[in-house]
């Protein structure tokens, strides 16, 4: 089986080390000639992915951000064979899912919608690990979804990677919870981190402070293309926050400790809610 993989950053550097490690022949496509180069060398990719050898791919993983995706899509889909599987893994689906399944339905491969529930504080191929995708979740947005056939034909494809579970979702329900747990976090934390105290942290700070600021260290390029990609559904978030957040301070700045109890109680309902 060959895989063309677009984009050698984490995920898809990751990707390409678990397909070779599982014998498959990778093609990868990345902007940066010397990463493929590297990753040739280090003996990961077989060979760069081009209009010419792209016909002899039977899955091929876009792993780029979603305009990059987008405009690989738009230049080599009348090069994409019939018999190939595209996932896309980026981390917003309407505009991508959009696009890839008009492309497919036009050229006449099977274009899939996907993002791997796994990932790093770090990014990058040198990052990048076969193990990486291990007991992650994996969420599918497909064209159609009650074809189990093409549901099954994804989790075999996708099988060396590891995935233990398997979501399936329409691209607008994606995007809305992708702004909660993923996007709500970078920004916030991100946020948080600029404290003028956050110099003095060291002696002073547990788990709470390392889990909480871990990813604040991102790729402010990649996370500022999904954040405005997905703005709808993040500023929706972040409105609740800062609505939530201002309950809190005024009960504090009134010394309302009744209200602040609650406030917490409430929090700690919810927590155990979510996790039921």
């Amino acid at each position: 089986m060959t895989v063309g993989i677009v984009g050698l950053g984490l995920i898809g550097g990751s990707a390409a080390k678990a397909f070779k490690a599982a014998g498959y022949t990778i093609l990868s496509y990345d902007i940066d000639k010397s990463i493929t180069g590297f990753a040739s060398l280090e003996g990961t990719v077989d060979a760069e992915l081009s209009s010419a050898n792209i016909a002899l791919c039977d899955l091929i993983l876009l792993t780029a951000t979603p305009k990059a995706v987008a405009g690989y899509l738009k230049d080599n889909a009348r090069h994409i064979p019939e018999h190939a599987l595209v996932i896309d893994f980026c981390g917003t689906k309407q505009m991508i899912c959009d696009l890839g399944f008009a492309l497919a339905a036009e050229h006449g491969f099977t274009f899939v919608g996907g993002h791997p529930m796994a990932g790093l504080q770090y990014s990058g191929y040198k990052y990048s690990k076969p193990s990486l995708f291990n007991g992650a979740s994996f969420i599918i947005v497909p064209p159609v979804h009650d074809d189990i056939a093409l549901l099954d034909r994804v989790k075999q494809a996708l099988m060396p990677l590891g995935f233990k579970k398997y979501v399936v979702t329409n691209a607008d329900f994606h995007d809305r919870m992708i702004a909660y747990t993923s996007q709500m976090c970078h920004v916030v934390s991100n946020a948080f981190i600029k404290s003028p105290s956050a110099k003095f942290h060291r002696g002073y700070s547990a788990g709470s402070f390392r889990d909480f600021t871990r990813v604040s260290r991102l790729n402010e390029n990649m996370w500022t293309e999904l954040f405005i990609e997905n703005k709808s559904h993040l500023l929706q978030e972040l409105d609740l926050l800062i609505s939530s957040l201002a309950e809190y301070r005024e009960a504090i700045a009134a010394e309302d400790s009744e209200s602040l109890c609650r406030l917490l109680r409430d929090g700690r309902i919810a927590k155990e809610d979510a996790e039921k």
